[in-house]
């Protein structure tokens, strides 16, 4: 019966969360039951929307209780077993994130292939992440060869696949939007972006026309705000936005002001679609298979930031958050 620490949520947060509305606490975890594993987790993930889930609105998944263990993606070992589907040292994907032990129904994991890639891709290229980039330009922007394509928050867990993945389907351009000047440069020169914005910069509107005068085709969307309202602005006639997250408001206290040209959709003929990667689970195989031969090309680059030990997790949620990471933000639990 190992001692496990956890983080629990301990305040819903009022704008930005802060380190107090969070605690690391130890636990007991108890002995499998038949049908059950236990997993020590090596990787778990921290992502945008579980900001959503801290505060107590209805929403599309459950909000995280108060002084509880929160939830998200994670990869472990299996250290014992009473499944003789799920054998003791197996690698198994699951959502039991935030503690370093977990005990589960065994059909609540997926037991992955760590000799074809690295354990914590499945928390990346390989997993929810690279989908949702998949799904939000095939299923739902109709990405067609030739699109002139633009991405938001490109240097980051989505969309530094995403526009990788444009490029892969056949986009004729991709232009990205990052923070700061590094992130900038390194969009054109490791994660295959035409073009850049720097969006602390200012004038998106002008940076967009100036990168893709011809306009954009495929927008997408991890952003919202003054992003979505410049992509309206450059969309050509029968552009498509897939709507993937709005992290520039995910913090705020009031409603944000939605883009005031919107009256721009109906002569551009512009669709705007919303989507959830949980939708899209038929698309799994044909995109695995696809990025296992991107990745063994060569042809799709990943990048991780990782952060040591589930006492710094809550830092770690924080600092993607603010665009601390480039890639996927992920945390390393030592063994």
């Amino acid at each position: 019966m190992p001692v496990s620490k956890e983080v629990h949520l301990v305040a819903r947060p009022v704008g930005e969360p802060r380190p107090e509305d969070f605690s690391v606490v130890e636990t007991t975890v108890a002995d499998p039951a038949p049908g059950q594993i236990l997993v020590r987790n090596d990787w778990m993930s921290v992502d945008p929307y579980m900001r959503g889930r801290m505060n107590d609105v209805k929403s599309y998944v459950p909000p995280f209780k108060l002084g509880e263990v929160m939830e998200g993606g994670a990869v472990g070992t299996v250290v014992a077993s009473e499944s003789p589907e799920v054998p003791v040292g197996a690698s198994v994907l699951h959502f039991q994130g935030w503690r370093q032990y977990a005990l589960m129904d065994a059909e609540r994991a997926k037991v992955v292939d760590t000799d074809a890639a690295p354990a914590q891709a499945y928390l990346g290229a390989l997993g929810m992440v690279g989908l949702t980039a998949y799904a939000g330009l095939t299923a739902v922007a109709g990405l067609k060869e030739g699109d002139v394509v633009f991405v938001s928050g490109a240097a980051g867990a989505v969309g530094s696949l995403a526009g990788q993945i444009a490029k892969q389907l056949g986009a004729s351009k991709v232009v990205g939007s990052a923070g700061g000047p590094e992130k900038k440069r390194r969009l054109v020169e490791e994660f295959g972006y035409d073009a850049a914005i720097d969006y602390r910069e200012g004038d998106l509107e002008g940076q967009l026309a100036e990168a893709a005068p011809e306009g954009i085709d495929v927008y997408f969307d991890n952003v919202g705000g003054d992003h979505l309202r410049a992509a309206i602005q450059g969309m050509r006639v029968h552009g498509r936005a897939a709507l993937c997250g709005a992290i520039s408001s995910y913090n705020d206290t009031e409603p944000a002001p939605g883009p005031d040209n919107l009256g721009l959709l109906v002569g551009k003929r512009v669709k705007l679609q919303g989507f959830l990667v949980g939708d899209h689970g038929d698309l799994a195989p044909e995109y695995q298979k696809n990025a296992a031969r991107w990745l063994a090309e060569g042809s799709l680059r990943t990048e991780e930031t990782v952060v040591e030990g589930i006492d710094n997790a809550v830092d770690a949620f924080l600092g993607m958050m603010r665009g601390a990471n480039t890639g996927k933000m992920l945390v390393r639990l030592p063994a």
